[in-house]
């Protein structure tokens, strides 16, 4: 996957000089390059902090880039996985219904779903799918990073969707139009027992947080992922700074009331599935999981021993 290439020149007094250079065929994950350089409750994002963020037309939804040809998103999204056609992927898009300097636009060739998927509800509800056409790394375009099944996340994740306006027309609900800024909102994950006991607060109809499945929001309400929404990124940062996905925007009762958060497919139940179907993928928390800069030192600094040893001899 790296590369070092050693190149020799004489500089001043005659002093041999080493460069190292460092190559790869995949971009460090979850390090959006541009930061470096409908939610309810959000605010507007800024444009190339959330690189991986996609929008999903055909049956409008989110995804999130793991790969060159590959996002992830939910199984509800996609009823019928073998009728593609009407699906495109748009990556690196900003607004909805703006100008996007640094957007593309691809189409699906497969999706491929955990076995025993029925509905939201009964869990697994995610989804892998690999585009026809590559997309192109950039400032604007990058992957996240994904958890392995030890991963600890943090308290405090973000949400990310773009924003729609909607109104009941009669049903279900019609996107007005309007620019659509990709907006961002920070939640706090809540363990499965907290989102049972809020869940079992509602006589209405029973739901089971199942082991795969993991929770977002506020006891009161105020802040959710909602309509539109579904398979979207929930990402959390690590203490280096890396942002890694903990879970796919699965269901919810209503947006935003209180004792309902929203409800995410636990990505760290999914580590080995992923792996599997997508062996390129960065899995944070592996033991060969480093960054590029770290990578580029190692490399530099195993050659550098290298030539002092067959110096000295």
């Amino acid at each position: 996957m790296h590369s070092y290439i050693m190149t020799e020149g004489v500089g001043a007094g005659g002093w041999r000089q080493w460069a190292c250079f460092w190559s790869a065929s995949a971009q460090s994950c979850g390090r959006p390059p541009a930061a470096e350089n409908r939610i309810v409750g959000g605010s507007a994002a800024t444009e190339g902090k959330w690189p991986w963020q996609v929008d999903i037309q055909g049956h409008i939804c989110g995804g999130s880039l793991i790969a060159q040809d590959w996002v992830l998103s939910a199984a509800h999204c996609f009823p019928n996985p073998s009728d593609l056609s009407s699906h495109v992927v748009y990556v690196g898009r900003y607004q909805l219904n703006g100008i996007n300097m640094h957007e593309s636009f691809h189409q699906i060739r497969r999706v491929v779903i955990p076995d025993g998927y029925t509905e939201p509800h009964s869990g697994r509800d995610m989804a892998l799918l690999q585009l026809s056409t590559p997309v192109t790394w950039s400032d604007y375009v990058h992957p996240v990073c994904l958890p392995t099944s030890g991963t600890l996340l943090r308290v405090r994740c973000v949400f990310l969707k773009f924003i729609t306006f909607y109104c009941v027309v009669p049903s279900p609900l019609v996107p007005l139009p309007g620019v659509g800024t990709l907006q961002e909102v920070k939640v706090p994950i809540l363990s499965q027992s907290s989102c049972q006991e809020m869940y079992n607060l509602n006589q209405k109809e029973q739901i089971d947080i199942l082991y795969d499945m993991i929770c977002a929001g506020y006891q009161e309400g105020g802040k959710d992922s909602c309509q539109g929404d579904s398979g979207g990124p929930l990402v959390c940062q690590m203490v280096n700074g890396t942002w890694v996905q903990a879970g796919v925007v699965s269901f919810g009762l209503g947006c935003a009331h209180a004792n309902q958060p929203g409800v995410y497919s636990r990505l760290t139940s999914y580590s080995s599935f992923i792996l599997r179907t997508v062996p390129e993928v960065q899995l944070y928390g592996r033991g060969n999981h480093m960054g590029g800069s770290t990578l580029v030192l190692l490399g530099c600094l195993t050659t550098l021993l290298t030539l002092l040893t067959i110096l000295s001899r």
